[in-house]
């Protein structure tokens, strides 16, 4: 577009401005319009003043990051709400890993990847639980093993195929994995060395290892995270309420904290 051309329309769109009541969509269109014939109007303004822009740019990108927050924080306390309503509800049998009283008031489910430095995090947060609501708690140790983790199904396996001996032994088997959680880069002989470092039959452990029960344990359990919109780990359901991600015991314990107020919970 030549000079002329140019001044033309930018005058065009100042007289629209001078002389009506525009509406901010019309206004919008007319400048749209004006910079798509000559995006060269823009590149000449950054040139004029490339500390201005750069400033606009960081101004508009911390305003940007804001409102992305603040929608996320709203639209999480708005899923809260609605699951304090109508909680989830886990399939949770006698066949299921857990460790606690079976009649505690809180239940705590973790869909978990034994190779995620998250859900370490996430096993201190059940231990400080646990700790705090000794006796009230019993804790739900679920599976979701993600692709991209070479060693999370293989140890996954282990766990169902050791809870098949001993659920104690299991959880003995989760605590040292996750403690040293660098050594799941050995692999099968990791693993293998983890077994028996807590007594259990190796010979069944290996029969076990590939049975159906241990293959439709694990299956079972990432449908259900599925199912929940769970798809990173570590996942959490709290009495029905789900907490996606390795939050602080604080935050699980305002929840707790809620769901006694709404007379959902008494301890």
């Amino acid at each position: 577009m030549n000079t002329n051309k140019k001044s033309i329309l930018t005058l065009a769109f100042f007289s629209i401005l001078a002389v009506s009541c525009t509406p901010n969509d019309q206004i919008r269109k007319t400048v749209t319009e004006i910079i798509r014939e000559n995006p060269s109007i823009v590149f000449e303004a950054i040139e004029k003043e490339p500390e201005k822009f750069l400033e606009v740019v960081q101004v508009a990108a911390q305003s940007a990051k804001k409102k992305i927050a603040d929608k996320a924080r709203a639209q999480e306390a708005k899923q809260l709400e609605d699951a304090f309503n109508n909680p989830l509800k886990p399939d949770i049998t006698k066949a299921t890993a857990s460790i606690g009283p079976t009649d505690a008031p809180i239940t705590l489910i973790e869909y978990s990847d034994f190779e995620c430095p998250f859900c370490k995090k996430g096993m201190d947060t059940v231990e400080e639980l646990r700790k705090k609501y000794k006796g009230k708690i019993k804790f739900v140790y679920k599976h979701l093993p993600l692709s991209f983790h070479p060693n999370a199904m293989p140890a996954a396996k282990y766990f169902e195929a050791i809870k098949l001996q001993s659920n104690a032994k299991a959880f003995e088997f989760h605590d040292l994995v996750f403690k040293n959680q660098s050594g799941l880069r050995g692999g099968e002989r990791f693993l293998k060395n983890t077994a028996k470092e807590i007594g259990v039959d190796l010979e069944k452990l290996a029969i076990d290892l590939n049975s159906e029960k241990v293959r439709s344990a694990i299956e079972k359990d990432i449908a259900e995270a599925r199912k929940f919109g769970i798809q990173g780990t570590p996942g959490f359901i709290i009495n029905g309420v789900p907490v996606k991600g390795a939050y602080p015991a604080e935050y699980f314990e305002q929840i707790i904290e809620k769901l006694k107020e709404k007379g959902k919970l008494t301890l």
